[in-house]
């Protein structure tokens, strides 16, 4: 992919974000525990059919020509935000598809896994966003756990907190359309956000 496609897709995401109003200014407690003075909620994504489409796009775009289709055989979402798109990715794909649970069944058969998964099955990891990378690092021992094969991961925004080092430490690349640090200063120039949100989003950040 071209330099110029690139931007252009990131530009895109970043025109969402701001559309649907995913991009939100406060004080947020992250999963990790961490406060946040801002919060991208992509799990608004899906309420709106034309934003949740190209959102799709992205994601097959980046399957294809990032990951290439021959390097996983399933797709799994990572619960709760990365199941809708991760759903839809492998049905465009035709691709099977996998969801983790947060909590083991108490009832029935006790999967963590629901879905078909064999031995030596290559998984493609699907999530929103990266923050500090628990709940792929989580995904990733589940599926290891059962034999899977994981070394590559999807999201659409890195949030620059550490995941992205986290995961390559246990082996996983993540690939990631947009770096926090580039949507501030996109939507900066945009006229989308003021000098002191963009400078509270590179604060936050750690890499």
């Amino acid at each position: 992919m071209d330099e110029e496609t690139l931007k252009k897709l990131k530009s895109d995401l970043c025109m969402i974000l701001t559309r649907i109003d995913a991009l939100k200014f406060g004080s947020f407690k992250l999963t990790s525990g961490r406060l946040s003075p801002y919060y991208v909620d992509l799990r608004l994504v899906p309420s709106h059919p034309k934003a949740f489409e190209k959102i799709v796009d992205l994601y097959v775009m980046m399957a294809k020509e990032i990951v290439a289709l021959d390097a996983f055989d399933r797709v799994a979402g990572i619960p709760t935000a990365g199941i809708p798109f991760s759903s839809v990715l492998s049905f465009q794909l035709q691709k099977p598809f996998l969801y983790l649970r947060k909590t083991e069944k108490e009832h029935g058969t006790g999967k963590r896994i629901e879905g078909l998964l064999l031995p030596g099955d290559r998984v493609l990891l699907v999530d929103d966003l990266v923050t500090t990378g628990q709940s792929l690092l989580d995904s990733t021992d589940k599926l290891r756990a059962e034999g899977a094969v994981v070394e590559e991961a999807l999201v659409l925004i890195d949030r620059e907190e550490g995941g992205i080092r986290s995961l390559a430490k246990k082996g996983v690349t993540v690939h990631a359309l947009l770096k926090i640090s580039e949507a501030a200063q996109i939507l900066f120039d945009m006229g989308r956000i003021d000098e002191r949100e963009r400078n509270a989003i590179l604060k936050q950040k750690k890499t």
